[in-house]
This record gives structure tokens, sequence and C-alpha cells, in this order.
């Protein structure tokens, strides 16, 4: 009845209070229905507009501003300054003259974004923040509106505990004095979740003071602490309770009451981990608050290694690097990991748990100790039906997993914490040891990592050449030297599990002994070869799967057109399996591998263009054959369209996504070779100790081992070095029983070929190659046959060891089995 058309008025009121409903709306998928509120408040604008009805428009810019900050979807720097705007846009009506209240509730929420703003310098939000808080308290006044000048005084708190500028200890009693005004309102008997909130504030306040004595700062942040938890209780708020939880042990841990913080840490991550789908997701704000709460695994580690719980250290690094891993899992794949029975079961947990849990948050509870004791049965409930079916849990026991370890095998695992870095050595028998470094060295890494990236990113020729010299500086700053001579001399295979930007770097590449004369590296001291794991829990996973068979292949061959040498290199390869399956070219699309059954092949080989989209991970992808489009659409869909090279872009639909490998099926697979530049880049800059990727994909897929690069290799170089591979695999092994760790030793060999590749033995490749190499050839257009004669003469212009670089031989690693 109310359309735009006959009611346009009545129309736009009704989208308003529709987009309210979706912000509040507790069922269904949190972020689509934030979604669905944007699109209501933005459809309202459109009648609501400044001239013809100034305050309805800034009461919905005020709205819309509210939803961009709850937002999940999209980036969550892009969203804050969406809301910025709205709230800036609505205060040009809500001004302090005419609307004095709405002007000081905009100024409010217009702090609570300069909070949270990413963009920008940090000190000049918080000093924003503080300005819109102060402007928001001439109006809400103790006197006239008590409530809200308790919240404002609250939120001003935390503010001036952030703050970058002024005198550190100054702002922090500052912070104290607004917290300690509000609690002269809030109190537990009339607003207890208020209270709370603020004594949570007030302790995290007196942990930081800088004045007065040190040990009463302590206890008073503890009471503050232990109040706030009389409100905040697991059973009724449990993220609440774990966020205290975090600040009551990181006090424990400064005051050097070092049992009490295991204790507390304990609690919280056992909190943490009851609540997967309330806390931890793939959603972009619980991804956050993810990283937040990773915080706690940091901290626990830390403690435990101090107290010499060094088995308890390995396994809380181990829970840490799963948990996001687990949700964006359950996300995205439910339906495809549950059968429909669960799927729908655990549908009807979550609407239960979260409708419960918002009469808890909401003061609507009957019965709340019963209530409370019900939602924790459910997740309980939930978390065992669902432990059932994922093939990665939270749950890791080292007891367990050390047995199936192979006896000559050994792992570093390494660990970034506050001020250190730390490298877990683990072997089957031996109790785990650990190195860590000096606060210094984690500085110099740091610093070493801005400079690598900076200049692979923006002086690429540069990077090349430095490389070699880097990687010697690298080894330097993880004193690789002293980790390998906690490694029993026996062990001739080394599994590497790094951590954060570490996942980026060819650590097998990294020199050894710098006092003697011969240029070796880690992958010379071990015959049975270097491979990588995101994780042992990950490793633990793909040791049950026994693929022995290698004898069919599924292959994509240069879809794009331009790689060509990777014709010579797939077809070489294919001559040595007894059957293949081989898209070529333009056959090489989306739907010609959806019409496969890449669920028959013992190995998948993708050689064309690999792409990583560092805002969505999700949407890292191998770019096929009908991907690229001709005309750019006018309105750009950032999470369809993409352009991997100047002047081309791509529809992501028609590409093979990390989000469509996860539902790949590759139960017989042994092994997914991605040849293909920067596959095996991972999201590293949130600090969710998260490992997403093409190689996870596929590793969740079903293939033990990913084969995958860590930069933009060379084609030619890639080429020579694949072939050896494959003929490594064919000639070294048994292609009906390929055991654990003949990949990495296949690859090795592969790599250490090439690095050592002299001119002469490079004419004696190409002659034994000459057959296919000249097939290959014909098929190139004459000026490409010529690019292939002048790069031959350039490679032989690099006297003595053309290949000797890094850069040509490093960039691959072998993550799994």
């Amino acid at each position: 009845v109310r359309t735009r058309e006959a009611l346009p008025q009545d129309w736009a009121a009704t989208q308003n209070n529709l987009a309210i409903a979706y912000r509040q709306r507790i069922k269904g998928d949190r972020a689509d229905n934030i979604e669905k509120a944007i699109a209501a408040f933005t459809a309202a604008l459109t009648v609501r507009t400044r001239e013809a009805l100034p305050q309805d428009w800034a009461m919905t810019q005020n709205n819309l501003a509210n939803a961009y900050s709850y937002r999940i979807k999209g980036d969550r720097a892009d969203n804050i300054e969406k809301a910025i705007a709205a709230y800036t846009a609505a205060l040009t009506v809500h001004t302090r003259e005419a609307l004095p209240q709405s002007w000081a509730a905009t100024q409010n929420n217009l702090g609570l974004a300069y909070s949270d703003r990413i963009k920008g310098d940090r000190a000049d939000n918080i000093e924003k923040a503080i300005a819109a808080y102060t402007a928001a308290l001439t109006v809400y006044t103790r006197e006239a509106l008590p409530q809200s000048w308790a919240m404002t005084q609250n939120n001003l708190a935390t503010a001036y505990r952030d703050r970058i500028k002024g005198y550190r200890a100054d702002n922090i009693e500052k912070a104290i004095a607004a917290c300690t005004a509000a609690l002269a309102l809030y109190t537990r008997e009339a607003l207890p979740q208020s209270w709370a909130g603020t004594q949570n504030n007030l302790a995290n306040a007196y942990r930081d003071r800088i004045k007065g004595d040190r040990a009463d700062n302590i206890e008073q942040a503890i009471a503050a602490s232990t109040a706030a938890l009389t409100v905040y209780t697991r059973e009724a708020l449990p993220e609440n309770h774990a966020e205290t939880l975090f600040g009551l042990g990181i006090t424990y841990q400064d005051a050097n009451k070092l049992d009490l913080a295991y204790n507390t840490f304990e609690s919280a991550i056992a909190t943490i981990e009851s609540l997967r789908e309330e806390i931890v997701s793939g959603e972009e704000s619980k991804r956050k608050q993810a990283e937040h709460f990773n915080q706690v695994y940091s901290r626990m580690v830390e403690v435990c290694r101090e107290l010499n719980k060094i088995t308890e250290a390995i396994e809380y690094v181990e829970r840490s690097k799963t948990r996001n891993l687990v949700e964006q899992i359950l996300e995205r794949d439910s339906k495809t990991i549950f059968p429909p029975e669960v799927f729908t079961q655990l549908e009807k947990y979550r609407d239960e748990i979260a409708v419960g849990q918002y009469q808890i948050q909401n003061g609507k509870a009957e019965n709340l100790k019963v209530l409370a004791q019900h939602l924790q049965e459910l997740r309980q409930q939930r978390n065992e039906l669902q432990n059932t079916y994922l093939p990665v849990g939270y749950g890791f026991n080292f007891g367990s997993f050390q047995p199936t370890l192979n006896e000559y095998t050994a792992i570093i695992e390494w660990y970034i914490i506050n001020d250190k870095i730390l490298a877990f050595i683990l072997t089957k028998t031996r109790e785990v040891t650990v190195w860590q470094s000096q606060p210094e060295d984690l500085e110099a890494l740091f610093n070493w990592i801005d400079k690598y990236l900076q200049n692979y990113y923006e002086q690429k020729q540069q990077w090349l050449n430095s490389l070699g010299k880097s990687l010697k500086e690298l080894a330097s700053i993880l004193h690789i030297d002293e980790i390998l001579n906690q490694i029993p001399k026996h062990c001739d295979q080394l599994i590497l599990i790094p951590h954060q930007f570490l996942h980026l770097l060819p650590l097998h590449a990294l020199p050894v002994n710098h006092s003697a004369e011969n240029s070796r590296c880690l992958l010379d001291l071990f015959a049975g070869g270097v491979s990588y794991a995101p994780s042992c829990q990950l490793l633990q996973q793909v040791q049950q799967r026994k693929r022995p068979d290698f004898q069919s292949l599924f292959a994509i061959q240069n879809p794009a057109g331009d790689l060509n040498y990777t014709d010579l290199e797939v077809q070489v390869i294919q001559s040595y399996f007894n059957t293949a399956n081989v898209l070529k070219k333009t056959a090489a699309t989306l739907t010609a591998i959806n019409n496969s059954d890449l669920n028959t092949y013992h190995c998948a080989h993708f050689s064309c263009h690999g792409y990583f989209n560092f805002t969505n991970a999700d949407k890292s992808a191998l770019i096929l054959a009908d991907a690229p489009i001709a005309d750019t659409p006018k309105k750009t869909d950032s999470e369809r369209y993409l352009n991997v090279r100047a002047g081309e872009t791509n529809d992501l639909d028609k590409c093979l996504t990390l989000d469509k490998i996860f539902t790949l099926k590759l139960d017989k697979c042994r092994l997914v070779t991605l040849s293909a530049c920067e596959t095996g880049l991972i999201d590293f800059y949130n600090t969710s100790d998260e490992y997403i990727g093409l190689p996870s994909g596929f590793l969740l897929a079903g293939s033990p081992c990913v084969i995958s690069s860590l930069w933009k290799v060379d084609d030619l170089s890639t080429s020579f070095l694949m072939i050896k591979f494959y003929e490594n695999l064919f000639k070294l092994f048994k292609l009906d029983n390929l055991e654990a760790g003949d990949i990495a030793i296949a690859l090795k060999q592969a790599q250490n070929w090439l690095r050592n590749l002299t001119i002469e033995e490079l004419d004696k490749f190409l002659e034994e190659h000459k057959a296919k190499i000249e097939t290959v050839l014909a098929q190139l257009r004459v000026g490409q046959r010529i690019i292939f004669q002048e790069s031959l003469k350039l490679i032989k212009q690099r006297q003595p060891l053309p290949f000797a670089n890094p850069y040509y031989w490093a960039g691959f690693t072998a993550s799994g089995l």
C-alpha cells in the first residue's frame, strides 16, 4: 500500500523503520541483516532529502551511520569513513541550537567512530573523539540527562586511556576521573551492565596508571575487574566475561603473578572457545574481534613459557592458529560439510542461542540463571555435533600428535609474541624445546620485513638483486644456526611452520653456518627435504590421507595464452602420467573444470596466472580462460571484478577462487601444483594467526600436499623447475606407493639442480627436451620464438650459474606431506 509512487513519505518512513528492524534483528545472518538495513536507509534517503525533509534526512543519516559503524561486510576502514561522513552530514541539521539532544547523540556517535577510525593519523583521530565527547557533555549534563552523561563519561575515559598526545600520566588520570564520575551514577543495582563496563574500563586505566603507588594501582585494577565479573558472568554475558578476564590476566602477568595469570587466561580461552559462532567468525567484525582475542593466546603462550610449561605453550599456539579457519569453514561451507539434517540442527542451535543471548543482554530473561545454564548446554551440544564432522577442531593434544611423527622428522614452529620470537622444536621422542629471541631481534625482524615488502612491491629489480643478501640478514635475525643446533643429528627431514608474515618467506633458502666458506642453505642440510605446514593440526589431518597412487593427471595449461613456456612445461609433465586430462588455453574454463571429475585424479597441476586478494582472501583466484572481460562494468563490483594487470579486468565468477576451492572434493589427489605467481601468499595483515590462502584451500579440499609460489615467478625458469620436479618424482619413487616426504625430496632436488645448473648442463637439458621444445615453438608466433631465443642468450650471459639467485629456484614451497 505504502508505495514510493503513491505515498512517498510514508514509504520512506517504513523503509527507515524496516532498516532499524534489520539492524536489530537477532535471527538470520548478522552481516546480511546489516546489508539490508543499509539498503533500506539508503532507499529512505531518496525521499528524505535535506531540502524537502531536513530533520527526517538528518535522523536517517544518523541511522545509516550507525549501520555502517556495525557493518561486517566490506572494508572496515571504508565503513568507518562512511559512518563519519553520515554523522557529519546529520550535524548540519542536528545543530546544538535547534535540536540539542539529537546533536549531542550524534556527537557521541561521532566520537565512537573517530575512536575506531583506521584511516588518518591515530593521534588526531583520538583528539577528534575527545572533542566530540566533550561537546556532547555540554548538553548531556548530570542534572538534565544523567544516564547519557554517564555513558559519554565512560566513552571519554576510553579515549583518554588511548590518547597519544599530551602526557601519558595525565591522560590516564583523566580516564580514571571520567570512569569514577560515571560510577557515581552507574550503580550495580540500577544499571548493572553499564556499571560492569565502567568497572572494566577503570581496571584497564589503573593497570596502565603511572602516578601513585604501583602495587596499589594493581590492587585497584584487580578489584575493579573482579567487581565487573560479578555481572559479566560466563553464563550471562560470556563475551564480556572473556574480555574482562583478558584484562585481569594481563594485570596479573604485569604484576608477575604468573600462576594467577595462567588460571585467568585459561578461563578466558575456555569461554572464547565456547562461543564459536558468537565471537569467532569469518565475518569482518567478528574477525576483528577474533584478532583481539587472539592476544589472549599470545599472552597465555608467554605465561606458559615463563612457567616452563612448554608443552602447554605449543598446545595454545596450535589452538590459536586454527580458531578462525574452523569458523570460516563453518560459515562458508556448512551445507557442504554437514548432512542436511545436521546443518538444520546447527541453525536451530544458532537461532535459539542468539534469542536467549538477546533476552539476557536486554534484561528480558524471566529466570536469568536457568536461561544462562540452558544456553551453556546448547553451546556444548552444538560444539559436540560440529566436532563430529569438522576435519579440524579446537582441541590439540601434543601427546597424541607427537607419536604420529616420523622418527627422522623435526618440526620448527615459529610464534611471534609481544616482544620476542619463539621457535619450538618438535621431534618424535624428545621433549619440546623452545628457542627465544631478544626484544631487539623482533624489532630487527619488523624492520627487515618492511624493507623486504617495500622493495618487492615498489622496487622489484632491487628486491630481486638483493634477495640473497636479504636472506642472509634474515638468517642472522632469526638465529637459524642456534635453532638448528637443537635438532637431533639423525633427523633428515624438516617441516617448517611459520607464523604471520614468516609464511611469505622462503625459509628453506636461509643461509646456514655463516662462518663456513661454503655457501649452504637450510635445504642442503636435510636429505629428506624441507616442507611447510600451516599448523600441526592440519599436518595431523593430512597424515590421515593415504594416497599412494600417482598415475593420473588433471592440468590447466596457459588459459590466458600469454605464458609461452607453460605449454612446454605441461606437455613434458603430461608425458610422465598414464592418463591425463589437460584443459588447454581457451578450453581451460571454470565450466570445464566443474564438468571434470577432479575426484578421480591423483595430481592436479595449474599452470596459469594467480592472484591473491589481501582485502578478501576468499576471493583469491586462479585466473581461467573466459575470466577476462572486454568492457569494464560501469558499476564495478569489487567483490566480483578485479584488475590483475593494467588494462585487464577479470570476472571472479569465472575464476577458480578460494571459496570455490573449499568446495572441491579431492579424495584421490596426492598433489596439487600451483605453477603460477603468488599462489602461496596468505593474508598477513590480520593478526588472527589465521592461514587463509590457496594452499589451505586445496589442503582442506583433500590434497595432502600443495606446491605454491611466494612471488611473481619467472616463466622460463619455472618451466625448467617443474619439469625437473616431476622427472624426479617419476625416476626416484614408486608411483603406486608415493610416501610422505617424497614430494619434498623431489622438489628439493629440483631446486638444487636449478640452483647449481651450469651453462653446459642447461644445454644438455635443452637437448634432452628438444623435440617437445620445437613442437611448442612451432605453435608460437615468430616474435614469440625470437623472444625465446633472446631469453636463452640472456640466461647464458649469467655466468657461471644462471639460476643461482634464489629468485629463480626458491620461490616454490611444498605445504603438507
